[in-house]
């Protein structure tokens, strides 16, 4: 059996103290089942991304097989992007023990997220396989970059309501913001993929959901070498709260019936205003950028997943 750094972020942590039981029986199973498990908590900005260097340092020195991203959405992305914007150990992979909010990303790769005692078992003993990521210029992305309405909404849902509703929050500030819903408008290009004019959002993914469970590229998979993209053109005033509740409703059949979406290795945006984007969790603003996928950057355990080709 393997030894295993479990990086968990503090703010989750104490954000959900209702996991405190669940976590330690979680730990001491695998301990049980032979692994070797040290918890290296965060509590400061910047933690987590020191945590990960010395894992790594440590897995580069032969004593680590398996580094653990123990929180949401955001913790995954700074573990696993930490890990691919710095030489990778030989034989090291990577798992997520879902203790966020939303967790999307271990939610769309079906992480039994209920399940801490599964989810951890699946990061520790899965079989590691090849995961591409996203890239916005240097910044790496494990899941989605969206833009326009749907990044606002993900900002400004207050974290208090996240922790008593997890996703059910951002849908309730999404329709609360509705009457602040506006357009934007730019240009996006793709292989093979030329689009230009006014849309209320936005998503590139390399995973398929966010904002609590939305299923923004439905069809994404994280080993084509490809990421997706979702644009929902402007409708009608007046339709912007049949077009969220059919989103509610239908989910991606909806979706596919309303927006634009291309499948590409690379796609550039540029805008005739600074755009809100939101990256995984991170909130930026930009007029023009280059997205590109890595392919096969990261060797993780998520078990048997729809976000691989092979299931």
């Amino acid at each position: 059996m393997g030894a295993i750094r479990i990086l968990l972020n503090g703010k989750s942590w104490t954000s959900h103290p209702e996991a405190d039981g669940p976590m330690r029986t979680a730990v001491a199973t695998l301990r049980r089942d032979g692994h070797g498990v040290e918890v290296w908590p965060s509590w400061e900005g910047g933690d987590l991304v020191r945590l990960t260097r010395a894992a790594m340092a440590e897995a580069a020195a032969g004593g680590v097989d398996t580094i653990i991203a123990a929180g949401g959405d955001g913790t995954v992305n700074a573990v696993f992007g930490t890990a691919v914007a710095h030489d990778l150990p030989e034989g090291c992979s990577f798992g997520i023990l879902p203790l966020g909010t939303a967790n999307d990303f271990a939610r769309s790769a079906g992480l039994p997220v209920g399940d801490l005692t599964a989810a951890l078992r699946i990061a520790a003993s899965a079989p590691p396989v090849a995961m591409d990521i996203g890239l916005l210029g240097e910044r790496p992305f494990v899941n989605l970059l969206t833009g326009g309405f749907g990044s606002q909404v993900t900002a400004e849902t207050d974290p208090e309501l996240k922790r008593r509703l997890g996703g059910l929050a951002y849908a309730i500030t999404g329709i609360a913001r509705l009457q602040d819903l506006s357009a934007s408008a730019g240009r996006f290009r793709a292989e093979g993929f030329d689009w230009q004019g006014s849309f209320l959002a936005l998503a590139i993914g390399n995973g398929r959901q966010a904002g609590g469970g939305f299923p923004l590229c439905p069809d994404a998979l994280v080993d084509d070498g490809l990421l997706d993209l979702t644009i929902l053109p402007t409708v009608a005033e007046g339709e912007h709260l049949g077009v969220l509740a059919g989103l509610l409703r239908e989910g991606p059949d909806r979706l596919r019936s309303l927006a634009r979406r291309a499948r590409s290795s690379w796609i550039e945006f540029e805008g005739d205003r600074e755009l809100n984007i939101n990256l995984d969790g991170e909130p930026l603003c930009a007029r023009h950028f280059r997205v590109e996928c890595r392919p096969a950057a990261l060797q993780v355990r998520l078990g048997p997943s729809p976000l691989f080709a092979a299931g």
